[in-house]
């Protein structure tokens, strides 16, 4: 019988307690890495829960202004502003408006917090659209690439002078990117930034945001969002956005994505974000709220596993409450 060695190489000694776990840890999150997503209803008076999110809900002008405030204090990045109108059309007519909910919000978190962190704005006609899509149909009922290009353009334009820093190019159209900057450098735009969303998946996950926005949506996006069995694809498009000048690359969704999240970041020369969606929220906090999780560790775990994936920065509905933790 063989006499026993002990084993010389032990990895256990780096993990034996709180400190040394602290020190030796390989991903890090920073409140200055998390944006928060918000809603905006028009003729709100005040904030109206969202069922299918909890504690997420469509703000009023006074309340978005506040939960800015909060994000700021607490260290957050940014804010990503999404708009809920009263009155839908078929092309989105309330986007373009510069007194649409959209651009009036952009105005007012501007002028609360514009100084102390990043107001960025959603680039998408599906909230403002009576048939929910994120572009411009044709005859046949079908989105029009090229004539929702124009629409972007001209929704571009009037964010930026709302005051948006950065524009989220969510509508997964060919060649928004280059529309996009080519119209903002026309009108004198140059400094605003463009986030593309370069791999947007036609997810299951999404559908809390629904009731966010109050959707309209009739069918479904998968002719412009990607096929949720498609790698190879969300490097093409990547690819595509940063050869039409995109300063950030978005992957969206992100748990169920981060070999597309990590494909992407060991590529890019710019920064990579990736978005926590509603869906992801809701499961978690389903769970929780069920005694089935740990609440904060599945949140502080969901994060470090998309920030260890890749992502620089990452979209999440905790954004403040995970900062106020952080800090």
């Amino acid at each position: 019988m063989s006499e026993f060695t002990h084993p010389v190489v032990r990895p256990r000694r780096l993990r034996q307690s709180p400190a040394m776990r602290r020190l030796t840890a390989e991903t890090r999150i920073h409140p200055s890495e998390l944006i928060l997503p918000a809603f905006v209803r028009e003729g709100t008076p005040e904030p109206l829960p969202l069922q299918s999110m909890p504690g997420v809900v469509q703000h009023s002008l006074d309340s978005l202004r506040r939960a800015a405030a909060d994000a700021a204090e607490a260290g957050v990045g940014g804010v990503m502003l999404f708009g809920v109108p009263e009155t839908r059309d078929a092309i989105g007519s309330a986007a373009t408006d510069p007194d649409g909910i959209l651009n009036v919000a952009t105005r007012a978190v501007v002028a609360e917090v514009g100084d102390a962190l990043v107001v960025q704005t959603d680039l998408c006609l599906d909230e403002f659209t009576d048939h929910g899509h994120c572009g411009v149909l044709d005859s046949r009922g079908v989105v029009d690439n090229d004539a929702t290009l124009e629409r972007y353009r001209e929704m571009a334009v009037v964010q930026a002078e709302a005051g948006s820093v950065v524009l989220g190019l969510s509508g997964m159209m060919d060649g928004q990117v280059a529309a996009v900057r080519e119209a903002l450098d026309a009108a004198g735009h140059n400094d605003t930034a463009i986030l593309a969303y370069a791999a947007k998946y036609a997810s299951s996950f999404y559908g809390p945001f629904r009731e966010a926005v109050d959707s309209q949506l009739q069918g479904d996006r998968r002719s412009y969002q990607q096929d949720p069995a498609n790698r190879r694809e969300g490097l093409r498009e990547a690819r595509l956005d940063l050869e039409e000048g995109a300063d950030i690359l978005m992957v969206k969704p992100a748990m169920s994505y981060l070999d597309v999240l990590s494909d992407v970041a060991a590529f890019s020369d710019v920064p990579v974000w990736a978005y926590q969606v509603s869906g992801e929220y809701a499961m978690i906090e389903a769970a929780a709220a069920n005694g089935w999780i740990d609440r904060r560790r599945a949140i502080e775990e969901s994060l470090t596993g998309i920030r260890r994936a890749g992502a620089d920065a990452v979209l999440t509905y905790w954004a403040t409450e995970v900062a106020r933790w952080l800090r």
